[in-house]
């Protein structure tokens, strides 16, 4: 079964106008930044605009009532490795539809993602497709007054604002675990971004601590790190946990690029693996099938995530019951993890 919900009526001027007291010339003319405006009726009109998430409309007057056929994807970053197979899945579901997917990056910023929503939306798009289910009040606000489908993608442990599309980070991180814990290691590590600045990382590594719990095992030591992913970064952090922890038995990374470059580096220097350290990321990426060994990892689902999302936006598939689609991550066993034991 599914349902369609309605969606909320694009916000005017006149909200804005009824929102700060003043008349819906004066509300114009302080958003086109034109006319004389005092800076107090200034403030007044952009702090009612924020809170209502108005976005001006930047489509000529001929077209003001149309939407165009774009669809806003707004993603934290191009260079990580997760995010083009995902941009290839929304790419192909809306390739027969007339609608075009415009990228904006937010490099991980709240900020930047309110600046990238405000320019995108002010173009009356389609739909919106964006990774996560974190926003600020302004981002929220924003989506929440588009009147179009906004998908929220990759993951689904919270409340979506329209729907979400992806997988459960906290069951990713619980399901590793049990692999973990089936094969019989016992000293355990963690390495991975610094929570904050990663929600979906967050979120894997409670489920995974909470399983480690529940049967005994505490989680030994983490290190974390700031700024992108590298191989590079995976083979120092994998180096300087070992020194300070030497009797670990498994290194748990939050994702695959620095577990490629804790493998390189434990491979290097003579240790067995799986036998004496068992390592394993996570994300499923392409970069596993040229390593010496297959890191073990559990597919995120990315081009499923990018088909499921735009065919949501652009009308191919009704909104689910509930607003989410949850997808299960797997588990993928590769080479570096032992088979369960007994």
């Amino acid at each position: 079964m599914t349902l369609s919900r309605p969606r909320r009526r694009p916000l005017t001027l006149r909200d804005v106008s009824l929102a700060s007291g003043v008349s819906e010339m004066t509300v114009s003319r302080v958003l086109r930044n034109r006319g004389d405006v005092s800076a107090a009726t200034r403030e007044k009109v952009l702090n009612a605009a924020r809170a209502l998430g108005y976005v001006p409309n930047k489509i000529a007057g001929g077209l003001a009532s149309q939407r165009v056929n774009l669809v806003a994807v707004v993603i934290p970053s191009l260079s990580n490795l997760v995010f083009p197979d995902v941009l290839g899945g929304i790419s192909a579901e809306l390739d027969d539809t007339g609608l075009q997917p415009v990228i904006g990056v937010t490099n991980y910023g709240p900020a930047r993602e309110e600046a990238v929503l405000y320019d995108m939306l002010s173009w009356r798009p389609t739909g919106v497709i964006l990774a996560g289910l974190e926003h600020s009040r302004a981002s929220r606000a924003m989506l929440e007054g588009a009147g179009v489908p906004v998908v929220e993608i990759m993951d689904v442990d919270g409340t979506p604002i329209d729907t979400a599309v992806g997988i459960s980070h906290d069951r990713a991180g619980a399901e590793m675990a049990g692999q973990i814990l089936a094969a019989g290691y016992r000293r355990i590590g963690f390495i991975g971004t610094h929570m904050p600045e990663d929600h979906r990382a967050r979120k894997r590594l409670a489920g995974f601590e909470r399983t480690l719990e529940a049967a005994g095992v505490p989680l030994v030591a983490r290190e974390y790190y700031q700024g992108g992913s590298s191989l590079a970064k995976g083979r120092e952090l994998t180096e300087r946990i070992l020194a300070r922890e030497p009797e670990l038995d498994f290194l748990y990374y939050s994702n695959d690029l620095i577990g490629a470059g804790g493998l390189i580096w434990a491979r290097e220097r003579g240790i067995d693996i799986p036998g004496r350290l068992g390592l394993a990321g996570f994300n499923g990426v392409d970069l596993l099938d040229g390593l010496p060994m297959r890191l073990a990892t559990t597919d995120a689902r990315r081009l499923d995530i990018g088909r499921r999302a735009a065919r949501i936006v652009s009308g191919k598939d009704p909104r689910p019951q509930g607003g989410i689609v949850a997808l299960s991550p797997t588990f993928l066993p590769g080479d570096t993890i032992r088979p369960p034991q007994g």
